[in-house]
């Protein structure tokens, strides 16, 4: 008699033991992942500004100059793309993660395609306005950078804390999956060619 209670004295105790530090795991695990969800809004609301001022940089330069409209329509139209892609905070896979980057890059591309163009307009190089515009851009593409960075930090310390003995095992019962983490983008380590030549 003394001894079935005692086993089950001990097994009360080990599955105590055992919940406890399921649930602090878990606890853990969805406090970690919540970081990196909050952090990808922050990304995203880094883009969300860059898309803001550029409508108002499109305005500004197409009020200010007789402009190639090719270029400015390339950006509205990449700006569109840019907006219109979107991810799942809860979900980030590698797949939806590409599609955002590739539109962003969209983006990128068909601005400095207008802001190098721009060089050709002495007038609205002046503008006050312009200035002022392109500065706030300048100053968030920085912030984009930063904001992308600290999602990597969170989202990869994430993932390594599911990937390790033993909280993967609680990591695999929950379901919780790694996030995808944004990566350069293809040939971003070849040094960029430059060409002032405007003729």
């Amino acid at each position: 008699m003394k001894k079935g209670i005692l086993a089950l004295i001990v097994l009360i105790v080990l599955a105590v033991i055992l919940g406890g530090w399921y649930i602090r795991t878990n606890n853990t695990l969805v406090d970690m992942k919540g970081q990196a969800t909050k952090q990808w809004a922050n990304v995203e609301s880094s883009y969300q500004r860059r898309s803001d001022l550029i409508g108002n940089l499109v305005k500004t330069v197409q009020g200010a100059a007789d402009f190639e409209r090719e270029t400015l329509s390339d950006v509205i139209e990449a700006r569109a793309k840019a907006t219109s892609t979107t991810i799942d905070a809860n979900n980030i896979t590698p797949e939806q993660l590409a599609m955002f980057q590739e539109a962003q890059t969209g983006l990128s591309s068909a601005l400095s395609r207008l802001l190098v163009t721009v060089e050709r307009y002495p007038d609205l190089k002046a503008n006050q306005n312009f200035l002022e515009l392109q500065s706030q851009l300048e100053g968030t593409e920085n912030r984009i950078n930063v904001e992308r960075n600290r999602f990597n930090d969170l989202a990869g310390e994430y993932n390594i804390k599911i990937e390790k003995i033993p909280t993967n095992i609680i990591a695999s019962i929950a379901n919780f999956k790694p996030l995808a983490l944004f990566s350069s983008d293809s040939g971003a380590e070849d040094a960029p060619d430059v060409n002032f030549d405007f003729d």
